[in-house]
């Protein structure tokens, strides 16, 4: 069973690319059908009692179910950014770690859809009320487990990509 972040009232802010729109294609840079690097993000207008962030990167038309590519966590509140390519190693300079996605790697794996229909690939970042004692390498459920309870707000921005 999958369970989600929960808070009695969860705020919104925004989150947003310089490479896509909300609902819009993902150029193929950022898939693998091209240099499978991360797409530049950016966020604001979060609660500033804020004390880290968690982004969560999922495809959920996968037909095996939600397919999840990218984990990234204990993001400091002081950044509001990520740009683009961000490297594929267990912590970051910033402290921030990365988890391992479905493609069983760490890091960002950009979306790799089979033939057909557009995919809908939804970036979540979420707020938490602290910084939490994680470590590297963490699993989907690991990370939506940890985060329960601390999540303030949260922000999303989906795109779509297809083969």
């Amino acid at each position: 069973m999958i369970t989600y972040p929960e808070k009695t009232t969860v705020l919104s802010f925004k989150l947003g690319s310089d490479a896509f729109s909300d609902g819009g294609l993902i150029p193929s840079k950022y898939t693998c059908d091209g240099l499978d690097v991360s797409p530049p993000l950016h966020w604001s207008d979060y609660p500033p009692t804020t004390k880290s962030f968690v982004l969560i990167v999922e495809d959920i038309d996968a037909p095996g179910g939600i397919f999840t590519h990218w984990l990234l966590y204990n993001i400091p509140a002081n950044i509001n950014m990520l740009k683009e390519g961000v490297e594929k190693v267990d912590e970051l300079p910033s402290g921030a770690l990365q988890g391992v996605n479905d493609f069983g790697r760490v890091g960002y794996g950009g979306p790799c859809p089979p033939s057909g229909k557009p995919h809908r690939y939804v970036f979540k970042m979420y707020a938490l009320d602290e910084v939490l004692d994680l470590k590297p390498r963490m699993t989907r459920q690991e990370l939506l487990n940890s985060i329960k309870g601390h999540v303030i707000a949260e922000a999303r921005l989906t795109g779509t990509y297809s083969r």
